[in-house]
């Protein structure tokens, strides 16, 4: 039961990360982008730039602000996977960097904050 909610509240937050990517001129290429190495929730360009996006959704701060979940070990994971998908596509004549977006749902409207360049590769 606890997962089926966590797996929807993931899925609202990504929900809601590709609208406001989007209305920041974002262009959302894959969505849960999976391979042998893990996913990533969004992969999209943001002019000449590639840029693999983590959401981190929250329906509250009890265990901390959503983006302290993007530890050492997920990032570690999300820049094996952009190197598959970087490999994999062939497109590694852009930029990459690595936004997070975090989702607070106890807020109406929820709480959505961008961190650009929030990690270097790992």
């Amino acid at each position: 039961m606890v997962r089926n909610s966590t797996r929807s509240k993931g899925q609202e937050g990504e929900n809601i990360a590709f609208s406001y990517l989007r209305q920041r001129g974002y262009h959302v290429m894959d969505r849960n982008y999976r391979c042998p190495c893990g996913e990533i929730d969004l992969i999209a360009k943001d002019g000449e730039t590639l840029v693999f996006v983590e959401v981190k959704t929250r329906h509250s701060t009890i265990f901390g602000q959503p983006e302290e979940a993007v530890d050492f070990k997920k990032r570690k994971k999300m820049s094996a996977v952009a190197l598959w998908y970087i490999e994999e596509k062939k497109i590694n004549n852009y930029y990459a960097r690595f936004d997070v977006v975090s989702i607070l749902l106890s807020k109406d409207p929820p709480e959505i904050q961008l961190f650009r360049d929030a990690f270097d590769f790992v």
